[in-house]
């Protein structure tokens, strides 16, 4: 479900919403002092954002264990489970197979670590962290300058450094309050980066394919990689499918409901299921890759010793963990930005500051265990809020309000009253990571065709592509005129800057996407990063009027989460 697919409250609702939102506001530092102009306007003493995220989160902390007795939390732990691992696993294929350094023991212990890590001890659990299509990139890309040296040092050794100066970052980053600059990004940047997300989706899914017709040496193995195409087309029309009959008017309600929360997971079992059926079977289509139970890809030990790195290259390992900072600030605080979305009625505090410190660790670990890794996931953290979305019906008293009671957005009378905002979702799935590195289970990975987890890229891509702002802006530009209700914002903005809006996070957009097609991809985390002062220091003198660009842009979060980086801009 898409941020355009969630219902809008009634009147009362919302007022009650934002009656349960309101808290009392934690005591300002003594320490802060107005600054004038400036992106920074408060000076705060050291690590105070995470004091008053740990304060902020504490009383809610037996809350969101006691919260979890919902039965929203079993459905959003398999489609998480499902729409975290698998993408994780196919993103590293080419990792996997390039390095020989990763292998699918890696990739879920690195899960694994970052669902207990965030789950037990963050201040926003709902926020999903795990191997990310950015990350393989970025590792693949310093194997691929490394190993281009003539005496090159050891990989495992020279990323542990490069992940240990990012810790090193992040914790800095986090005592000096800098998660406050989340206060710039809006929904253009958002919008931009998770645009690029859907295309980098839809590019692997693509790539899943071509790689094992590249590995065909004649007609006579054509016939597994043809079997591969099908099952991701099956993937993605039964996906779809079922999303679309999810949304529509049809069946009762609580069956709309059920294909909502397992359309996805069943897809995939039944993709799974053709590629062993009859003539298909016989056509050997390949499957995920394993390695023996809780052991390493290389057979190596799980500690990695990159304290044993020659001097000279862990200064070089300085500037690459720079820039995989500069990747986590910006992919992470967004993913959990959007896991807590306006559009979603939550009603616990969040705490960025606490969260990236976290992130800082969980980095740390991968690289002393050789892992992938791993930070916020796009659209996954989205999802994950979404699928635990309880949904109530049109009050009595509300009724006059809606405009067509019938109507297909508001699902039949049924709009969003609340989220079951606890930790054992995010837990739970990440603990069937771990089930995952079992010798039986593993089997059973192994058979999953290759090709279902292409159309799996191409379902989510294209899902997240969909509920994209700026999707939605060309779908307005398209739409006959005559059939746009009056009610609808962007009545009120000329064409000419809507498309000038549109242009500006669509030049964002190529520059990232093509700069990660060249040997230059090790720099496009800077690119991403660089949407931020675009808005907020361009945009603004650009010819559009503050009515106009408010309806463009807005924060992504509502103030109730924007007060944990000191309110929205």
């Amino acid at each position: 479900m898409s941020r355009q697919d969630v219902p809008v409250p009634s009147e009362s609702e919302k007022k009650r919403i934002e009656d349960a939102q309101t808290t009392p506001p934690l005591p300002p530092d003594t320490s802060s002092a107005e600054r004038p102009g400036g992106w920074v306007h408060k000076v705060q003493s050291l690590g105070s954002g995470i004091r008053r995220d740990i304060r902020a989160r504490a009383p809610f902390y037996w809350s969101d264990w006691k919260d979890a007795y919902n039965y929203r939390v079993v459905p959003a732990t398999a489609l998480i489970f499902f729409a975290n691992v698998l993408p994780g696993i196919a993103f590293s294929l080419d990792l996997i197979e390039t390095t020989q350094m990763y292998g699918v023991s890696e990739v879920l212990m690195s899960s694994f670590m970052a669902a207990f890590i965030f789950s037990v001890f963050g201040a926003q659990p709902l926020t999903v962290a795990g191997v990310t299509g950015p990350i393989t990139v970025f590792n693949k890309t310093i194997y691929d300058i490394i190993e281009g040296e003539s005496n090159p040092p050891n990989y495992l050794h020279f990323i542990g450094w490069v992940y240990l100066w990012a810790a090193i970052i992040h914790w800095v980053t986090a005592i000096l309050n800098w998660c406050n600059f989340l206060k710039y990004v809006t929904l253009f940047s958002c919008d931009t980066f998770g645009f690029y997300v859907s295309w980098v989706y839809l590019q692997y899914g693509i790539q899943v394919l071509t790689r094992q017709l590249k590995q065909s040496t004649g007609p006579q193995d054509a016939a597994g990689p043809f079997v591969s195409i099908i099952v991701a087309i099956l993937m993605l029309v039964t996906s779809f499918l079922f999303q679309s009959l999810s949304q529509k008017t049809f069946f009762h309600r609580h069956v709309r409901r059920f294909l909502a929360d397992y359309g996805m997971p069943i897809s995939l079992i039944a993709a799974s299921g053709m590629a062993y059926w009859g003539r298909f079977n016989a056509a050997n289509a390949q499957t995920l890759p394993i390695s023996p139970a809780f052991t390493p890809a290389s057979g190596r030990e799980w500690l990695v010793r990159f304290w044993q790195l020659e001097g000279k290259w862990v200064g070089i390992a300085l500037p690459f963990g720079f820039i995989l900072w500069v990747l986590f600030f910006f992919d992470h605080n967004v993913s959990s930005l959007m896991a807590q979305g306006s559009e979603f009625p939550l009603r616990k505090p969040p705490g960025f500051h606490w969260d990236f410190f976290l992130l800082g660790v969980t980095t740390f670990l991968a690289g002393l265990l050789g892992l992938p890794a791993p930070n916020g996931l796009i659209p996954q953290a989205p999802i994950h809020t979404t699928s635990l979305i309880v949904m109530g019906k049109q009050r009595k008293e509300d009724e006059e309000t809606m405009l067509d009671p019938y109507d297909e957005k508001t699902t039949a009378l049924e709009y969003p009253i609340g989220v079951v905002e606890q930790r054992v979702s995010n837990l739970a799935q990440g603990s069937l990571c771990l089930v995952l590195l079992t010798g039986p289970f593993l089997h059973i990975l192994n058979l999953i065709p290759r090709g279902v987890l292409a159309g799996l890229f191409w379902y989510m891509g294209a899902d997240a592509l969909n509920g994209n702002g700026i999707t939605q802006k060309i779908y307005y530009l398209l739409r006959d005129r005559k059939l746009i209700p009056p009610t609808e914002p962007l009545v009120k903005v000329r064409n000419s800057r809507i498309v000038l809006f549109v242009a500006l996070q669509l030049v964002g957009f190529g520059a990232t996407f093509a700069i990660t097609q060249t040997i230059a991809a090790i720099g496009f985390p800077v690119i991403i990063m660089l949407f931020i002062p675009l808005r907020v220091l361009l945009v603004p003198r650009l010819p559009f009027t503050k009515e106009e660009l408010a309806i463009l842009d807005a924060p992504t979060a509502s103030p109730f989460t924007m007060e944990s980086v000191g309110g929205s801009l």
